[in-house]
């Protein structure tokens, strides 16, 4: 009877966010109609769990904002003739006020909608809890709510700041609803509050259930790093670096470093029997009977590969077994896969190389990448299904943020650099041919960027990661032709209001108070 109450709840979370307008889902009073539900702490698990599950249907638009226009994809044609999603205005930077890459906040304010409502609940209504369960599930939710608006946050800056269940009820106007974008700033600092309020509310409760699927405190330290990291580094309209916002973020990391772990097999990391493994912090969690990623966007067509040729010379209508189930809509750049060490297993862990074959010469030509990364697994049915874990956060960027910090700090960045390094090379591993030597800040910085390109393929970061990281003058890397592997850019400095994506036309219509993103 609780599963299938807890079922019933979160099915209705789910028509919430079918029939809520484009703006800040104004959902329906039945929404509200929750009197026999918050009744005891199996229904709240089971209501914090659907909000996980709400977070965990995100993942490919995490992806699409944090890494899709990163300079590291092909846009247009793939190696294999498909069309690559997200081409145009993602992946080639053309964004537009009529062309803005997602709607309606990319969906991110239903699940902040049901996120409210269960602070409301727990805070309010939920007596029947202990002070200990009820503090452990208010640290979650508090988390979670960060975690979705520091998106909004790094997406557009300034955006609408909503902390209360608020929703349409009936045919009453939805006047009252209408909420305007707070300040760059004023969003920062809600997020950070957020952030004090979940490391608070934790206390000393270091407990991460299913298998590092559900927020906890590490995880909260992990983004409170981030936040502070960030804003220690990134200028977004009146939200400027503070002083001490470094050293926030480096007592964060600290209080994270140790508790994990590097895997010694960095492909064991992302594999289906191994979640919620040493070196995972936070992860979004899926299973073969739960849920599929969209990782099968980055395989193949078994008819189209088959006129492929492999790196020795061979041919395969399906090199990773994919047993038909794969699209090539997402392609990374060869020059990435060519940055690689031959010794660096991370190479052939994320990346299938393919090519065609001069007529004349016998000569392999126009090499392309499949990505190898998160192939989910065989099922007893014979079928690949893609329900890999997605880390968020995991060990690996732990040490590699430390090593910004100190870079930052005009330290030496190298022995976190090289504890990456070390991993990748495994037994190869030579200190006179792989260790990084430190050098001056940019130099540095490049080199670190470098080896979060190398290491988090497909994790969501690298455009953060060129917004965030600077040269020795303080401007983003995303200007920088230095970093793209011989191609230009990622953008002209002619182009700066496209740091903030801009809002799409219906969902300013809906709500009068808002504005634009500037520059668009």
């Amino acid at each position: 009877m609780k599963k299938q109450i807890i079922t019933i709840k979160v099915l209705i979370l789910f028509l919430v966010s079918l029939v809520s307008c484009d703006s800040l889902d104004l959902g329906p009073l039945d929404y509200y109609g929750s009197e026999n539900f918050w009744q005891n702490e199996a229904q709240v698990e089971g209501y914090v769990l659907g909000v996980h599950s709400q977070v965990r249907g995100l993942h490919s638009t995490l992806w699409l904002l944090g890494e899709a226009r990163g300079g590291l994809h092909k846009h247009g044609l793939s190696s294999t003739g498909t069309s690559l999603n997200d081409s145009s205005p993602v992946k080639d930077q053309d964004f537009t006020k009529d062309k803005t890459g997602i709607s309606g906040w990319g969906g991110f304010y239903q699940r902040i909608l049901s996120i409210n409502l269960g602070i409301n609940k727990l805070e309010n209504e939920a007596d029947f809890l202990t002070d200990d369960s009820k503090n452990y599930y208010l640290g979650q939710l508090y988390g979670l709510r960060a975690f979705l608006y520091s998106y909004l946050y790094k997406t557009y800056g300034g955006v609408p700041v909503v902390t209360e269940p608020k929703v349409m009820q009936g045919e009453n106007s939805a006047e009252p609803l209408y909420t305007e974008r707070s300040t760059p700033k004023q969003v920062l600092d809600f997020i950070k509050s957020d952030l004090e309020k979940s490391e608070n509310y934790f206390g000393s409760n270091i407990e991460i259930k299913n298998q590092k699927g559900s927020w906890s405190k590490y995880a909260t330290l992990m983004l409170k790093a981030d936040i502070y990291l960030w804003s220690a580094k990134v200028t977004t309209g009146d939200q400027t670096p503070a002083s001490n916002d470094l050293t926030v973020a480096e007592s964060a990391l600290n209080e994270v470093k140790g508790k994990f772990s590097l895997l010694d097999d960095y492909s064991s990391v992302f594999e289906y029997d191994n979640k919620g493994n040493d070196e995972i912090i936070f992860a979004l969690r899926f299973l073969e009977t739960e849920a599929t990623t969209f990782h099968y966007l980055f395989r193949y067509q078994q008819n189209l590969i088959a006129g492929k040729y492999l790196a020795d010379g061979s041919q395969s209508s399906d090199p990773l077994n994919t047993k038909g189930n794969g699209l090539l809509r997402h392609e990374y750049i060869f020059p990435l896969f060519e940055s690689y060490d031959e010794l660096d297993s991370r190479k052939y862990s994320i990346f299938l190389d393919i090519y065609d074959k001069d007529e004349e010469t016998g000569e392999l030509i126009d090499g392309g990448t499949i990505m190898r990364k998160f192939l989910g697994l065989i099922n007893a049915d014979g079928n690949r299904v893609y329900s890999d874990d997605i880390p968020v956060y995991r060990y690996a960027d732990v040490l590699l943020m430390l090593a910004e910090v100190e870079n930052m700090k005009g330290g030496n960045p190298a022995q976190y650099i090289n504890m990456i390094r070390q991993r990748a090379y495994g037994d190869n591993y030579s200190p006179a041919e792989h260790a990084y030597t430190n050098g001056d800040f940019a130099t540095n910085e490049r080199a670190i960027l470098a080896e979060r390109d190398k290491e988090f393929v497909c994790e969501g970061k690298r455009w953060f990661d060129v917004r965030r990281m600077h040269d020795a003058s303080g401007d983003p890397l995303v200007f920088s032709d230095a970093v793209n592997y011989g191609n230009p850019a990622v953008l002209s400095t002619g182009e700066a209001h496209k740091l903030l994506w801009p809002v799409d036309v219906n969902t300013l219509n809906v709500d009068p108070k808002l504005e634009q993103t500037p520059g668009y």
